[in-house]
This record gives C-alpha cells, sequence and structure tokens, in this order.
C-alpha cells in the first residue's frame, strides 16, 4: 500500500495531462492519503480536468507558480509532505523552439526552486522522496538501425525543451548528492489518452478528422515514437513509489514504437469505423520541425524487474477509447 510509504503528497502540474491522471488514480485507490496539487494553470491546464477531484475530501489545490520561490517554500514547510511528485513543465517543443526562456524558467528554475525548499526544510521525514517526473527526450533520436535507449544512454538533447528536461534531472541528482535528498527520475516516451490538450499529435489528429480538417504531417512523416497510455504511466508511477525505490532512473516506455504516418492512419482507420466522415485527401505535409528528432525507443528491461508481466494496455483498444473520450467530450477545453 502507497499509503504505508506516504501520507502526505504534493503534486506539481497536477492539472495537467499527466499529472491529473496520475492524481485521479491516486485519489481513487487510497483513501488515507492527503494530496496537495500545485498548479499554475497555464493554457494547457482545463478547469474541467481539475473540476474531477472536487468530490475527493482529501484533495487539495493552491493556484501557484513553481517559480515563485517563496511561495513554494512557504508550501512545503507548512503542508511538510512524504512525498513530492513533480510534473510541473512547459512541454510543447514547438513552443520552446519559438520562446525557449519559458521553459528555462519553469523546467530548470522551476525545479531548483522545488529542490532548494525541500533541502531547507528540516521537518521533513528521513525517507522522504522527491519524483521528478521527466521524458526519453533528454536522450536525443536514435537512427533505425540503434538499440532503444537505456537508463546508461548518454543525454544528446535536440530541442530546447529536451535540453531544459535534461538539466532538471541533472539538478535533482546533484541535489541528492549535495545535500541527501532521496530522489526516483522517471523518464517516459510519448504520452496519449484522454484530457490531453489539443495542440498535442493525437488529439490533433481527432479534432482535425471530426471537423473535417486536412491533418498536418511534419516532413517525411517517417518519424518514430514509441506511445503509452497515461492511465498505465500513472499506474508504473505508483508501483514505483510503493515499492519504496530511492535515489534511481527509470525509463518507462510503452513497447509500442509506430512512426507519426503509421499513427495518423490507425486513427483515421479507428475513426472510420465509428462512422467519421474522411476527407479524399486528409493528410498535408507541412515543412519539417527544426531539430526534429528521428526515432525514440525505450529499453523497459529495468522497469519489468520491478514490475510484474501485463503491466500495459492493449495500444489498440486504448486508442479506440481515447478517440471515442475526445469525440464525446468536444467541450473539456472550450472553457
Amino acid at each position: 500500500m502507497l499509503s504505508k510509504n506516504f501520507k502526505k503528497i504534493l503534486v506539481t502540474g497536477g492539472g495537467g495531462f499527466i499529472g491529473s491522471s496520475y492524481i485521479y488514480n491516486l485519489l481513487s485507490k487510497f483513501k488515507d492519503i492527503q494530496v496537495l496539487n500545485i498548479d499554475k494553470q497555464t493554457y494547457a491546464a482545463s478547469q474541467s480536468t481539475l473540476d474531477m477531484f472536487l468530490n475527493f475530501k482529501n484533495y487539495i489545490f493552491l493556484q501557484s507558480d513553481i517559480c515563485d520561490a517563496s511561495i513554494i517554500s512557504n508550501t512545503i514547510n507548512e503542508f511538510k509532505p512524504d512525498l513530492i511528485v513533480h510534473f510541473a513543465a512547459e512541454s510543447h517543443v514547438d513552443n520552446s523552439i519559438e520562446n525557449p526562456n519559458t521553459f528555462i524558467e519553469t523546467n530548470i528554475q522551476g525545479t531548483v526552486n522545488l529542490l532548494n525548499s525541500v533541502s531547507k526544510c528540516t521537518d521533513l521525514r528521513d525517507d522522504f522522496l522527491f519524483h521528478h517526473i521527466s521524458t526519453d527526450e533528454i536522450y536525443g533520436d536514435l537512427d533505425f538501425m540503434e538499440d532503444p535507449f537505456t537508463e546508461t544512454s548518454p543525454i544528446k538533447p535536440s530541442s530546447p525543451y529536451s535540453a531544459s528536461k535534461a538539466s532538471s534531472d541533472l539538478m535533482v541528482e546533484a541535489w541528492s548528492r549535495t545535500f541527501g535528498i532521496n530522489y526516483l527520475i522517471t523518464n517516459c516516451s510519448n504520452n496519449f489518452g484522454p484530457r490531453q490538450h489539443p495542440e498535442k499529435l493525437i488529439p490533433k489528429t481527432i479534432f482535425s478528422l471530426k471537423n473535417a480538417e486536412r491533418i498536418t504531417l511534419y516532413g517525411d512523416g517517417q518519424n518514430v515514437r514509441d506511445w503509452i497510455f497515461v492511465e498505465d504511466h500513472a499506474n508504473i508511477l505508483i508501483k514505483l513509489q510503493e515499492l519504496g525505490v530511492r535515489n534511481q532512473t527509470f525509463n518507462i516506455g510503452g513497447n509500442n514504437e509506430i512512426s507519426n504516418y503509421d499513427l495518423i492512419h490507425i486513427i483515421i482507420n479507428t475513426a472510420k469505423k465509428m462512422n467519421i466522415d474522411i476527407l479524399d485527401d486528409p493528410i498535408e505535409y507541412v515543412a519539417d520541425r527544426l531539430g526534429h528528432d528521428r526515432r525514440y525507443a525505450i529499453n523497459n528491461k529495468k522497469l519489468e524487474q520491478h514490475l510484474p508481466h501485463g503491466y500495459l494496455s492493449s495500444f489498440e483498444s486504448s486508442i479506440e477509447s481515447t478517440i471515442s473520450w475526445y469525440l464525446e467530450n468536444e467541450n473539456w477545453w472550450k472553457k
């Protein structure tokens, strides 16, 4: 049981796509914990998502920015968490190319603010854990013949976003070494599922099909990503926390490499089965993104040594349920 290890859990970015899935799973499974969600409520967080938690009496929400060092310090000193799960981050690669400073401020300085506050708080338990949620993009990319990323792969970020996340990973490790903070870093592949912002590839594709608009595809469409259902990711995070692992890094993948071209056609074919009318020529190829990584792939061997077999859902059923969710919840982001 998670509650044997942690009673008070502070989550940053819990209004976002992955953070909200984690909180909902946490509150649904464990009744004797207290969750404090700190979220800035940027454009990538929907009020509809935050409203999901209103019926949980053991949930507290604080609208704040992790870049505000004073508020973060006061909150940690007052709440005294047993566990911090740090999701809060700017994450859209295109935006990082247009405005990298925002990514440096939030992803690096915001993480440092949290770590500084933890290192100065003398009331935290000795077995306190700082769980930093990161990305496989810190490793750069692979060609089609290279082995998947492992936890020992060299860090070679390609975009301002991935560079900022790589920097924050290193900050966590450095604060652990210097100040003795117990940490867990998880680097996950591409997530998909309900409540993701429509700027992301899968929901963007679904809404384009629904609205009879053409789907934009970068370059030749052969860029490969490993996809994991967000509910699987959230459950894996909770399981690692239950196991009590400390001062380690885990890569988390879906064992599901798909090119962007093939992914879009999977969504198109699934939508056809749902009787959605598809344009005769639904894809529009556009100039490739700057620094566009060619392929991501995750080696899950270390993770599989800690988790039982069957911790990943069927991609086919998950993508179908995801498409259905967006079709049934078109107004989720209109507020």
